[in-house]
Parts: structure tokens; C-alpha cells; sequence
């Protein structure tokens, strides 16, 4: 590819992967244009048509992260990605989930993978990465009075670091040749179940963890009664956890340590890195 022109523009740069592969790709030496609805270089919103143009600017390559919480946004995303095709936009790398090719017909995740790998006017790498760590760390799958409440029942997953997803990414963004139509599935070193993820959070935490299965339905129905999740993203939620739930959740492999050359990392590393995220506040007498 030529090196005349290397600017990436990261969608969702503000966010948890985003922000990791700007920060990569300028240690790589390459610019990185971060997008967001606030807080980025640069102003990108997926319903405001009018800053993508702006966004696109200059850039040979893109993360393509597509809107959160929707379902429905194949439409959208083609639209941004004609407008790429004709801005010169050479090679874009998208963030799907892990067994994308399994979702429901509702979700558009295979939807835009089939519409990036099916154009010919820019390379494409696929991202497929397994559930995130971080997720027990914020409101996804936060600890409530030492629970961790989640339908998944005694299945396992892969949990993945944020970082190792950004790191792939990253590589295949400093290098589109060398991964050029490649979909990579970045998973951690082992496949846990949700107790034994509550059991490393309470060693590290220093207070008793547990994992509480729950009634799908019921739990999809209180994340959206919340405000959490809109309702039509529950068919998300119900695919999400019945897959983990049914014994298909992700498995390990070797896709974080063959792209980038270091192996991923566990989730005993990350609860101890993480620490603070679970401990109690401090209680003044």
C-alpha cells in the first residue's frame, strides 16, 4: 500500500478498543484520527450523515465499528462505506463478534461483514473477538452486592482483554497487505464460566464473588424495563448469552499470538491489573 498517505480513521475512538488501536497505530508512527459523538479529533454520527464526509477526510483506512445497541444498521454502514469507496479509502477493518456468521437474521452483523469483503475497491480484515473482560468492570456485567447476575448457566467463554482486540486490530491496519481478506477471532488463553471469572474477582477483590444464573427472558426484560438496552436489542442479548449458555461460547486460540507475536492475556492478569474496578468504597465513621 502506499506509504504517501497513512491516516486511519477510528470509529468509535473514544471507546474501549478504539482508543487502544489510535494510541497503537501512533506508536507505529501512522495517523491516527480518532471519531466519536464527543470527545474525539473529529465529530462522526452514524444518524447525522452530514460528519461523515468531514471524518472520511484524508484517510486511507478505517476501523469500522458500527453503531452500539441497534441491530438494524446494514443500511447505514453501506451508505458510509460508498462514501469511502469514493473518498479513496484503500483497506477497512471491522469489529464484528465472534460466530457473527450465527446471529439471528435480525442482527446485521453478517450483514456488513458480507458488504466490507464483498467490495472491490478497498482490502478488508474481519475482527471476531469473544466476549470482553472489561465487561465485569463496568455496567455490562457489573458486581451488585457480590454478584455477578448473568444467564449462561455452567457454560464457558474466552474472555478476551480489550487490548488484545486492539492489538490485532492494529496490526492488521499498519499492514493491510499482510492481512488483506483475513478475519481473525481474538479470545483469551482459556475458556471460563462465569463463577470461575466471580471466584478470580473475588481473590483479587478480597470479598466473596458470585455468579447467579437467572430466567433469560427475565433478565432481558429487566436490562430494558432499566433504560440499559432499547427493546429491540434484546434478540441480541438472548443469542449472546444462549450461545455461552448452551456450551458453544467462544474457545481459545492462537489468533492474538500469531498476528502480533505475544499471547493474551488471561483473565487472572487482568482481575489483578483491575482491582480497584471491585473493591468497596470506604466507609467513614
Amino acid at each position: 500500500m502506499d506509504k504517501a498517505q497513512q491516516t486511519a480513521l477510528v470509529l468509535g475512538g473514544t471507546g474501549r478498543t478504539g482508543s487502544l488501536v489510535a494510541r497503537k497505530l501512533a506508536e507505529r508512527g501512522l495517523t491516527a484520527r480518532t471519531a466519536a459523538r464527543r470527545g474525539g479529533d473529529v465529530l462522526f454520527d452514524w444518524d447525522e450523515a452530514a460528519t461523515h464526509g468531514p471524518a472520511l477526510a484524508d484517510a486511507d483506512r478505517i476501523y469500522l465499528v458500527t453503531p452500539v445497541m441497534r441491530v438494524a444498521y446494514a443500511g447505514q454502514v453501506s451508505d458510509f462505506l460508498d462514501l469511502a469507496e469514493a473518498s479513496g479509502v484503500r483497506h477497512v477493518t471491522y469489529l464484528s463478534t465472534y460466530g457473527s456468521d450465527q446471529a439471528p437474521p435480525q442482527v446485521d452483523l453478517r450483514a456488513v461483514e458480507l458488504d466490507v469483503m464483498g467490495r472491490d475497491a478497498f482490502t478488508s480484515s474481519v475482527i471476531r473477538p469473544a466476549w470482553v473482560m472489561q465487561n465485569f468492570c463496568d455496567d455490562h456485567l457489573p458486581v451488585v452486592d457480590g454478584v455477578i447476575t448473568v444467564p449462561t448457566a455452567g457454560g464457558a467463554e474466552a474472555f478476551v482483554d480489550a487490548a488484545d482486540i486492539a492489538a490485532v486490530a492494529a496490526e492488521t491496519l499498519a499492514d493491510p497487505d499482510a492481512h488483506a481478506g483475513a478475519t481473525y477471532a481474538p479470545t483469551g488463553p482459556e475458556a471460563l464460566t462465569v463463577a470461575e471469572v466471580a471466584d478470580i474477582i473475588a481473590g483479587v477483590a478480597g470479598r466473596p464473588v458470585r455468579h447467579q444464573d437467572i430466567d433469560r427472558g427475565a433478565w432481558i426484560e429487566g436490562a430494558v424495563a432499566a433504560g440499559l438496552v432499547p427493546a429491540d436489542y434484546g434478540v441480541m442479548l438472548e443469542w449472546l448469552t444462549g450461545t455461552i449458555a448452551s456450551g458453544r461460547g467462544s474457545q481459545p486460540n492462537d489468533d492474538v499470538l500469531e498476528v502480533t507475536g505475544a499471547p493474551p492475556a488471561g483473565f487472572a492478569d487482568f482481575a489483578r491489573r483491575n482491582a480497584r474496578a471491585w473493591a468497596l468504597p470506604a466507609v467513614h465513621s
